[in-house]
């Protein structure tokens, strides 16, 4: 095992590569604590294969985005094989888990499937605040709506242990009141935190499929996986192999959403159009072209040293190139249901020598 008890509170990344260099020698491994949105796009480019272990939809979504970001399509809409990253995801629940392989261009990518990801279980605030039922209710009571009346613009940190105890006494006097049995602190980590326990042989069957994954892709040693596993261990035993289909349309893996303009459109009323367009509706957006920064939202240095651009035409920004590929970044969705994504557009202007009629039909 990677971690051992006095390991708590450290972190996973640097904990695990210290234990796999002293176990295998001549491994040289940069461990990296931060959040996968922090690091340039640049990091991500270095590497031929991305491994994937995360613990949530949307950090799988957000490195899935990366990853196909990267690809590039020919004039037939087929992939350049050297722009091809693939990636090999793994992850449990309790005694289930999957393994797949995600061939950028070629195989489903994470968005193809995500109909796969049921949603999260969400209460009505009613019910918490008037008719809670089971131990889950009393907990999000407490978290959600009593810990504002008490502590008001403090937020509450899921971290700090603190504050967890508070929220945990506040859902056993929540059941007590309502003669209701089941809350526990661990299952109050559970409920706040989206906790699912994890089990050891679950995680060393899917991180074992993973690691043979990602042999043969490097070697070419055998044929990949084709191209999602998945593992059920509550009853007996049960594993099969699906070969889902790739969704042509994908806004993610596929040559991009199809964007005309004028040549007079400036960046900013570019940036404004993403936020009405019926296939995007992306809000606080960031602006790249062949790796140079258009428009940065953050951090607030970027920010100002490409202010500037918001008054020029895209088309100037771009060069004068007649169609290209212009990846964005930003919050995609609407309401409640925003999460952060990265999204590959195919600007093409209208009236420049050289577009054809073909060229304006492709990709919309």
């Amino acid at each position: 095992m990677s971690f051992e008890f006095q390991d708590v509170g450290k972190p996973k990344a640097e904990v695990a590569a210290r234990r796999v260099m002293e176990r295998v020698s001549g491994v040289d491994i940069t461990p990296h604590f931060c959040r996968i949105e922090d690091k340039p796009l640049d990091f991500y480019s270095d590497f031929s294969i991305i491994v994937l272990g995360l613990d949530s939809i949307e950090a799988r979504s957000y490195i899935n985005a990366v990853a196909c970001g990267f690809l590039e399509y020919d004039s037939d809409d087929n992939p350049r094989e050297e722009t091809v990253k693939p990636m090999v995801d793994g992850g449990t629940e309790g005694f289930k888990g999957h393994a797949r392989i995600i061939v950028p261009g070629t195989t489903p990518c994470f968005e193809c499937t995500i109909w796969l990801f049921p949603p999260q279980v969400k209460f009505p605030l009613c019910t918490l605040a008037e008719t809670p039922r089971n131990a889950a209710h009393c907990i999000e009571y407490a978290h959600l709506i009593k810990w504002d009346e008490v502590h008001g613009k403090k937020s509450f940190d899921p971290d700090n242990p603190e504050d967890m105890q508070w929220v945990y006494s506040e859902a056993v006097k929540r059941a007590e009141l309502f003669g209701i049995q089941g809350v526990t602190y661990s299952l109050t980590q559970g409920v706040v935190k989206n906790i699912i326990p994890a089990i050891a042989s679950t995680n060393a069957i899917i991180s074992a499929a993973c690691a043979l994954e990602t042999l043969k892709i490097v070697s070419g040693c055998s044929k990949t996986l084709s191209n999602y596993l998945t593992y059920n261990g509550v009853e007996g035993l049960h594993t099969k192999v699906t070969e889902f289909v790739r969704d042509k349309d994908c806004l993610v893996c596929g040559p991009g959403v199809l964007i005309e303009l004028e040549k007079s459109v400036t960046l900013k009323k570019f940036i404004d159009q993403l936020e009405d367009h019926p296939r995007l509706l992306l809000t606080k957006v960031s602006v790249t072209h062949r790796g140079n920064n258009l428009y940065m939202r953050a951090p607030p240095v970027l920010e100002e040293m490409t202010r500037s651009n918001l008054e020029l035409p895209l088309f100037d920004l771009m060069g004068g190139i007649p169609k290209d590929i212009i990846n964005v970044n930003g919050m995609a969705g609407k309401g409640d249901g925003k999460q952060s994504c990265l999204r590959k557009l195919r600007v093409v202007f209208k009236g420049v020598d050289g577009i054809s009629d073909i060229d304006m039909a492709g990709g919309a």
